[in-house]
């Protein structure tokens, strides 16, 4: 999910003078975890074989570019795998970063099926692609499986011989889920190899709150180019187990929360800062019905909103019209803002998603940067109502933070543990960009658009006195994992239809005369930066609320 993409040229071995990756831990050690279920426990059970994670590792192979920059990569092989667990693949990650990761190894339970057992040794190896030569040896091996059984990840080793068939098992094919490549992590050509070669971090197909589809941590590689999201002859593995034993309770999430919940910082010059939605309801935000011009109050509680249904067009909230009233709500009310968190299981309850949604009462205009000028955009960007959130992703083997997504409009990115800043202990920092509470990892100042040709929206983040620590201030609102009314979720959350108006301006006029302000030699790029701008940003319109967002049900994209 989270790799880098490289290409490895050589003509001459390469030399080894970065030093090794080393482990990573998080700022402060974790906490006991309250008791219950199978959460942190270091196993979960997939129905008919249980998996642990195997993080101490053996180096294999390492490579990296010539005169030593430190752009490799290594390849490894699990080490101390318990008895009765069994090696499913070798591990891969790039030497600029710490070493982190495992590979997952399993074991049968006493549901497995005897007569076609889970785990199967494979018949033999076929040779990916290799480097034979007197200074340098490598090979990639993919597992032949048996008929009715898939390999699970590749074998790397540094002898032409192939790997005897005990390094690895193969998995039954209904204990499994396709898996497609995600990020390409290198591209290696060698004058000591035949074909050019390329190594794959892989993921399931399918993603997102529902899916089944584990992760075991390994990698695809192949001497032919591939794509992204291309289908690969390994599988991930299924998760059968409907309970979901190691996704954490309700006790177990509270102590998740406060133990890594961020502080979200807002800009120093913010105008338009969060509020609570019970805030801006009893604040005057007003609910309008298509067809009538007057709309009605909304209850503390927005227990007279529509629920349910679709974004239809039917309804939807606005400011009142008094403009003192109007101005006031546009403030927001920092004091009272809390996030709202929803839980959710990731890549088939190995990891534990906790998404953080903050509302702002409105979303300002945007601040288009051609080179050393910045230039106010008038209207162009706002709207009334603006739901911004950020996902922690949480290790269910452990209960450790394994990364945090941060939106940002239509996209977003996910960023490591090891890359975060941390303000206290293990809770990070996540700052919310001025005017347009994008969420960002570090502060600076953030283009939007074709940013290499110095022209874009900004997203400028800082610290300052505003922010909101969500270890103490948040409301879960929904985790639907739990069962039926374990969570009781707030009237608002029901409503699927705008919390802004749509108000359609000539927004064209509004970008030409902003083209019109610039120099000659910049007027072509920036005519053609604006059809990559997100619509959001020619006309206001206010979102749909948490549940009508595609990340609600699925997973986060970037």
């Amino acid at each position: 999910m989270f790799g880098c993409k490289s290409l490895l040229c050589w003509d001459s071995v390469p030399e080894f003078t970065d030093p090794d990756p080393l482990p990573f831990s998080l700022p402060s050690p974790l906490p006991q975890w309250p008791q219950g279920g199978s959460f942190a426990s270091g196993r979960i059970c997939l129905g008919e074989i249980e998996v642990l994670k195997a993080d101490k590792l053996e180096k294999v192979w390492r490579c990296t570019t010539l005169r030593g920059k430190s752009l490799g990569f290594t390849f490894y092989r699990p080490l101390e795998i318990p008895e009765g667990f069994f090696c499913l693949g070798h591990y891969c990650q790039s030497n600029d970063q710490p070493l982190r990761g495992y590979v997952l190894v399993a074991r049968e339970t006493n549901a497995s099926v005897l007569e076609f057992p889970a785990l199967e040794k494979p018949l033999g190896y076929s040779l990916i692609w290799s480097i034979d030569s007197h200074d340098e040896c490598v090979y990639f091996w993919l597992p032949n499986p048996p008929t009715g059984y898939k390999a699970m990840g590749i074998v790397v080793t540094s002898s032409p011989n192939e790997p005897e068939v005990e390094e690895v098992r193969c998995m039954r094919a209904d204990l499994t889920e396709n898996c497609e490549t995600s990020d390409l992590l290198l591209t290696i050509k060698s004058k000591y190899a035949k074909n050019v070669f390329q190594v794959w971090n892989t993921e399931p197909c399918d993603r997102g709150m529902l899916a089944r589809g584990v992760s075991v941590g390994t990698f695809f590689c192949g001497s032919a180019y591939f794509d992204s999201e291309q289908v690969v002859d390994i599988a991930c593995l299924k998760n059968l187990d409907s309970s979901l034993h190691a996704m954490p309770n309700q006790n177990q999430i509270h102590a998740l929360i406060q133990h890594y919940g961020p502080t979200v910082y807002f800009h120093p010059d913010e105008k338009y800062l969060p509020s609570s939605v019970q805030w801006f309801f009893k604040n005057g935000a007003v609910l309008y019905t298509a067809g009538s011009s007057k709309g009605k109050a909304i209850e503390y509680g927005g227990s007279n909103l529509p629920s349910g249904g679709t974004n239809d067009g039917a309804f939807w909230i606005d400011l009142p019209t008094d403009e003192d009233a109007r101005n006031n709500l546009k403030k927001g009310n920092i004091e009272s803002a809390e996030l709202y968190v929803h839980v959710k299981p990731a890549l088939g309850g190995a990891f534990t998603d906790i998404v953080m949604w903050v509302f702002c009462p409105f979303n300002g205009p945007a601040t288009l940067k051609v080179a050393l000028m910045n230039i106010e955009m008038g209207k162009v960007g706002e709207h009334v109502g603006d739901w911004e959130h950020f996902t922690l992703r949480i290790s269910n083997f452990s209960g450790e933070l394994w990364s945090v997504f941060f939106s940002q409009h239509s996209g977003g990115q996910w960023v490591n543990a090891f890359d975060l800043e941390f303000i206290k202990g293990n809770k990070p920092i996540v700052y919310s960009s001025k005017d347009g509470h994008a969420s960002f990892p570090h502060s600076g100042t953030y283009l939007q658009g074709p940013s290499k040709l110095g022209i874009g929206v900004r997203n400028d983040a800082a610290k300052s006195k505003f922010i909101v620590d969500s270890s103490i201030k948040y409301e879960v609102v929904a985790a639907e994992y739990l069962g039926e009314g374990v969570i009781t979720e707030p009237c608002w959350l029901q409503y699927m239809r705008e919390w802004g108006p749509t108000i359609v301006y000539d927004s064209r006029s509004e970008i030409d005369k902003i083209i019109d302000m610039l120099p000659l030699f910049v007027r072509f790029s920036v005519e053609n930066l604006f059809e990559l701008f997100p619509t959001e940003l020619y006309g206001e319109e206010g979102p749909t609320g948490p549940k009508e967002k595609d990340n609600w049900l699925g997973d986060e994209y970037c």
